[in-house]
Parts: structure tokens; sequence; C-alpha cells
């Protein structure tokens, strides 16, 4: 079921049983916005089937936040004219060569392309995907991008992270709502999930350029201001408390002195994402 946000904004709630995340529309006065277009065909048109119950201008665009699987799937079903970054666009041309099968699949967690989660979450998602046909974005851009709908503005401009670089936020000034996709998420395709504290710091500096009252992430029920900017503050707080550290038992230490705590679950995770970030770096010779 869709929720109101405000007047002109609605969301669909994540569904984490089959890794679906939460979809957007924005509604002008002319068309409407839809942001992401599911983790497949049937959640493309519960989507839809939703959007026909309320009394908004017809959907007739459609952005992309990023490449992966669970974003684009439903891109044929929904049917719109489609916007992304140009290096999403990239990343869904070499997804078309890809067979989707249950051994092609397999495959590519055995050569390390595909990961396991998302192995699985497809194939429970989609038992059958005979007929899965990727679609490719029509229009793309390379920095930033405005979408007039008809008395309101959609910006959409490329934010990066570590989650996928591509990453694009979708900024409604009338509203004060931003969509952020999965863009404040982990690196979770190069082996443990790890955070890199200068590209995260690079991509809440594009984030807090905006005057947000409500922001909409990929998998997780939407943060009020206050929320995101304590969230974001502790994040960062932590990975510069971590600094190069490559130990975790050093860096857990070093959190409990400083904050004269221990960290919460949610917190020490963080601070493993930071340390197996800096020991990728130190494995791939980028630090001295």
């Amino acid at each position: 079921m869709l929720k109101k946000l405000t007047e002109r904004v609605h969301y669909m709630p994540p569904y984490g049983e089959t890794d679906r995340p939460a979809l957007g529309l924005i509604s002008g006065d002319t068309y409407s916005l839809v942001v992401d277009s599911g983790n497949s065909p049937a959640h493309a048109a519960d989507f839809l089937e939703e959007v026909q119950n309320l009394e908004v201008a017809p959907a007739t665009f459609l952005v992309l936040t990023h490449w992966h699987w669970d974003h684009i799937f439903g891109m044929k079903t929904m049917d719109l004219l489609s916007i992304s970054h140009e290096d999403t666009k990239q990343k869904i041309d070499h997804l078309k060569t890809l067979n989707w099968d249950d051994a092609s699949l397999d495959e590519r967690v055995v050569t390390g392309e595909e990961i396991e989660f998302c192995r699985d979450m497809i194939k429970r998602e989609m038992p059958v995907r005979d007929e899965l046909e990727l679609k490719a974005p029509e229009v793309t851009f390379n920095d930033r991008m405005e979408i007039n709908l008809g008395g309101i503005t959609c910006v959409v401009e490329h934010a990066g992270g570590e989650h996928a670089p591509d990453s694009s936020i979708v900024y409604v000034p009338e509203e004060k709502v931003m969509f952020l996709g999965d863009c404040i998420y982990q690196d979770f395709y190069s082996g443990e999930w790890s955070y890199d504290l200068d590209k995260l710091s690079l991509l809440v500096s594009k984030i807090r350029k905006y005057e947000v009252d409500c922001y909409v992430t990929g998998h997780q029920d939407p943060k009020n201001h206050k929320e995101m900017q304590s969230f974001l503050d502790d994040l960062l707080s932590i990975g510069e408390m971590v600094g190069q550290e490559v130990i975790v038992d050093e860096a857990v230490a070093r959190f409990t002195e400083v904050r004269e705590t221990k960290p919460t679950e949610e917190q020490l995770e963080f601070i493993q994402n930071f340390v197996i970030g800096n020991q990728k770096k130190t494995r791939n010779g980028s630090h001295s």
C-alpha cells in the first residue's frame, strides 16, 4: 500500500522478505514521476495498481537511483520514460547481456560477480524468470538534471557513495523530500561490508546541500531531518574515530575511550565496516 508523505509525495514501503525496496511517487499538476522500478515485474505491477487508486497526474517519468537488480527489474512493466545517470545505463547494458536462470546466477556467485544474498532474493522474488526482460534507460545525465512536473520540480543529482558509485538522489524542493535510494549503505559487493570515510564524507556533503524534512531510504523506514542528521553525524564520527585502524579491537577500544561507553550493536557494525574498508585499502596498496 502507498503511504502519503506530503500532498505531492507518496511511497511504497520496502519489503524485506524478498528485498523489495521502497518506491516513490512524486505528483505534479501535469505529470507524475516514479522513483525506482521495483525488483520484479510483480513488484512494479503492485505499485502501478496502487497508483491508479490515487487522483494524481499520469505517471510519465521513471528515475532510477542506481543499477542494482532490486531497483531496475520492473522497468519494462513500468513502461515509463526512464532516466538515470550515465553509469547506471552502462551497468544495465551489461546486465542485459546476462542470463538469469538458476544455473547462471549460481555460476556468477562462484565467480564473485554476484553475491549470495542477491542470488537468493532474486530466486525468492521470481521463482520463474523465463520471461524477464531488462530495459536500458532512455535518458541519461552526467551530473544533475531538473524535471518540471507542473507546479513541482524534481532535482536528480549524482551522489555516488560506496554502495553503488552511480547512485543518484531525487530531491523535491517544494515538499522538502529526498529519495536516497541505497546511497548511504555500505559496499556489499567487494567482500565483507565496508565503508570508506573519504567517500562517505563526500556523499554526505552532497546530501546536506539541500533543505530536507523527510528522507526516504531504499530499505528502511523514512527518517525526518533530525533522525537522518543524527545518523549521519554518528556514522561520520565513528569513521573519524576509526581513522586508519585495521584492527577491530583497537578501534572498539578507541570508541569506548572517547565515548566513555561501549558501542551499541549498530555502532559496532559500523566500526567493523570502517576497519574492513581500511583493510581493503591496505591490500590494494593505497595506504602508506
